[in-house]
């Protein structure tokens, strides 16, 4: 990983974090502070939602990719495609084609609880920063799945996964709420914000 990412993560998240911390309370009132702390807890149900209806296109793929193996005489089709499996074994275009939808289900999982736990406990102190790099997050990690998914259809070509300009945005979302999150477990543990 390159330091540029994480030098802008760095940077926006401490320039939006400070000027949240001091004069977001100017604009709205404690009551709207708490509502705009539900604003991350949203997108992340939805994002949950959307990664479990994108977790059926695997299952569809799976049989879609042992038939069309079968038709081109590989052997070993359902030991090597179908469950208990995660990835096809081997290198034929059909394994590489699922093995890039499968991806785009299994990688989600690697960021997701992170993001998850840095969100919610950046949301305590940092509700409007927190909600844009989850929506960040989000927005990079749908694009991102898009983008192997379709990699399928170009030979299982997985270079292909950041296609779409807003796919790479998923890491800096991730990166933001990380820091958004661990800054705020700060000041909670320094005593500068109170929890409920």
């Amino acid at each position: 990983m390159t330091t540029k990412p994480l030098l802008i993560c760095l940077s926006t998240a401490s320039i939006g974090g400070f000027l949240e911390l001091t004069t977001a309370s100017k604009f709205t009132s404690s009551h709207h502070q708490s509502q705009l702390t539900a604003i991350t807890p949203c997108i992340l149900i939805g994002t949950g939602l959307w990664t479990l209806a994108h977790g059926f296109t695997v299952g569809k793929a799976r049989i879609k990719y042992a038939t069309l193996a079968k038709k081109d005489g590989e052997t070993n089709v359902d030991e090597r495609y179908l469950l208990p499996n995660l990835y096809a074994q081997g290198t034929s275009k059909h394994v590489r084609a699922f093995n890039c939808i499968q991806r785009s289900h299994q990688q989600i999982f690697e960021t997701y609880t992170t993001v998850v736990l840095s969100g919610v406990m950046g949301a305590i102190s940092f509700p409007i920063c927190t909600a844009v790099s989850t929506f960040v997050y989000a927005v990079g990690r749908y694009q991102l799945s898009t983008g192997y998914a379709e990699a399928a259809e170009e030979g299982g070509d997985a270079s292909k996964r950041y296609k779409y300009p807003l796919a790479k945005f998923m890491w800096y979302g991730f990166l933001c709420n990380v820091l958004l999150g661990m800054g705020s477990c700060g000041l909670i543990i320094g005593g500068k914000k109170t929890v409920g």
